[in-house]
């Protein structure tokens, strides 16, 4: 099945031009978890959001590891986080609910088909942050291999800790029908760009609250 991104569905969804689509990010700190994340809701239905938050180390190292929260609403089959802005040659973190258990898979593709498990990138869900209640299903996760990735060749990109890195999300109101990482996917009916800003996502102590959100 050839997977079709339907981002003329979207600016006619949200009534403008796919050009004007990057919207701003804030800064949060989550009670919950103590992470100080930059966020971004994208609307996949006018009026309905998914929520998105960043955090990272600060001062970042090189390859740095990356938290990374998804708050959706339990209409929500599955949402997708794509680190380089494109279905193709890029980690996509997807997270779902399965029944009362929340699911994250981190996949990767080459061409617009179905993503497959990607090794070069893994996965920590924290148990802080992480759970399925009557009205939403939130997934708080650590990355290792999201910030920093091959994408083509021998060419490698590095996201930006000091500025804003182009970010895209995928959604579907198909539920995989399992609460394996493998689950097969739906095509997705929405898809989105914005500019994330990492410069507000630092967290002195991110070493320190991973191990305490474990």
């Amino acid at each position: 099945m050839r997977w079709n991104l339907g981002l003329a569905y979207v600016a006619a969804l949200l009534g403008c031009a796919s050009e004007s689509l990057a919207a701003d990010t804030s800064v949060v700190r989550d009670g919950e978890t103590g992470f100080t994340f930059s966020e971004f809701r994208a609307a996949y239905q006018i009026g309905l959001y998914i929520t998105f938050r960043v955090a990272i180390p600060a001062p970042a190292p090189p390859n740095y590891d990356l938290v990374f929260q998804i708050i959706a609403p339990s209409a929500v089959g599955w949402t997708g986080l794509a680190w380089g802005a494109s279905m193709v040659n890029n980690p996509l973190t997807i997270g779902w609910a399965s029944g009362n258990t929340p699911v994250a898979s981190v996949r990767r593709t080459s061409i617009r088909t179905q993503p497959q498990i990607y090794d070069g990138a893994k996965l920590q869900l924290l148990k802080t942050g992480t759970k399925v209640n009557g009205t939403h299903w939130q997934i708080t996760a650590k990355c290792s291999g999201c910030s920093s990735f091959a994408t083509t060749g021998s060419n490698t990109k590095s996201l930006n800790p000091a500025g804003s890195n182009r970010l895209a999300f995928a959604y579907s109101k198909n539920r995989p029908n399992s609460a394996s990482s493998a689950a097969v996917l739906s095509v997705h009916e929405v898809y989105n760009y914005w500019d994330h800003d990492f410069s507000t996502a630092g967290n002195i102590d991110f070493d320190q609250l991973v191990q305490r959100n474990s």
